[in-house]
């Protein structure tokens, strides 16, 4: 049966399983080309929300708004919108954007409008800062998400792929200018990723903040049998990028997940999650076949005791940072950035 807990410092009540809506949409108008249309994302939010899911997230990136267009169609036909929580996420400014002398206000505000218009929503419970613009003053970028909430567009705001120190930052000044905090982070983080527990997660601990990491099962592989492939894992170049280079070592925790898995007759899916879920508020869990959601439902089911998490655990060795936070490592190098606050900097 599902769980409930609220999220950080929010009043939002979630379902301890967060559905991830970056496999819904058109393929034709994104990345990502094992994406499904809209009939089958339909089928598999409707199998969520009878599980009890309640938290969906998405964001304006993923196939072009057309997955937070499907998502909004599905909700307004299968739930009534005050029992759902709903994300989405916006993207930095474009360098024509940057270039055009578009403020981060301006453009937090388009985002938001145009994200409301592809869910049919007055409002979303969770805006996400998809990822850090070096380029925008974190100032700008305070006062713009608050201007979202103080508009009554957004019930709370949450940040992804960022690092625990800019995390800290940007609370530090929404509190000394009464602007909303950020309640979430959405990072990497799984059993064969697991940087996240340096700094962030007591960050996390320490003020309460909610995490809600994506890629939970490391893009399917912590979902599989060592050598069992599936079209994603064959096109997805980006999961690839992610794992190829430390496969060799994750293969040993993959193997001990499927040997929990048979021997408590459960499947891979259900013992990387309830392994992530003693760690976590809500993973965040992509879903593109009706059986990936109904094993991520019965995570919340299964408990480990302390020397199975702990013979998952022992095998793991540092990474790499990959993906969104290898370039932002790169653009902080880069970019040598000045914290603006208006007529201070810090």
């Amino acid at each position: 049966m599902m769980q409930y807990t609220k999220l950080g410092n929010s009043e939002l009540q979630v379902s301890r399983i967060c559905m991830g809506c970056m496999g819904f949409g058109d393929a034709g108008n994104g990345q990502h080309s094992w994406t499904i249309d809209e009939e089958h994302s339909r089928e598999i939010i409707k199998r969520g929300l009878e599980l009890g899911i309640n938290f969906f997230d998405t964001a304006i990136g993923y196939q072009s708004g057309t997955s937070e267009q499907y998502l909004g169609r599905a909700l307004r036909d299968y739930a009534r919108r005050e029992d759902v929580v709903v994300a989405t996420k916006f993207l930095p400014r474009t360098q024509e954007d940057v270039e055009k002398g578009i403020t981060g206000q301006q453009h937090i505000e388009r985002m938001i409008d145009k994200s409301l218009e592809n869910l049919g929503m007055d409002h979303v419970d969770l805006y996400i800062y998809h990822m850090w613009d070096y380029q925008m003053p974190l100032y700008d970028i305070m006062e713009g998400l608050n201007r979202v909430v103080k508009a009554g567009k957004a019930r709370y705001i949450g940040i992804s792929n960022c690092f625990a120190w800019q995390l800290a930052k940007a609370n530090a000044l929404a509190e000394k200018e009464g602007f909303a905090k950020f309640v979430s982070v959405q990072g990497h983080y799984n059993l064969i990723f697991r940087e996240e527990e340096r700094e962030m997660a007591g960050l996390c601990a320490q003020d309460h903040i909610a995490m809600t990491p994506y890629s939970a099962l490391a893009g399917g592989r912590l979902s599989k049998q060592p050598g069992e492939t599936s079209k994603r894992l064959e096109e997805d170049s980006y999961g690839k990028f992610k794992y190829d280079a430390t496969a060799g070592q994750d293969g040993v925790i993959i193997s001990r997940v499927a040997e929990l898995a048979g021997q408590k007759g459960v499947s891979m899916t259900e013992i990387s999650l309830a392994w992530l879920l003693t760690k976590v508020t809500a993973p965040v869990v992509g879903a593109t076949k009706l059986h990936h959601v109904e094993g991520a439902a019965k995570a919340v089911d299964l408990t480990l005791s302390d020397g199975e998490l702990a013979y998952l655990e022992e095998p793991y060795v540092p990474h790499r940072l990959v993906g969104v936070m290898a370039q932002n490592t790169a653009a902080a190098a880069k970019e040598k950035h000045v914290w603006s606050t208006g007529n201070q900097k810090i």
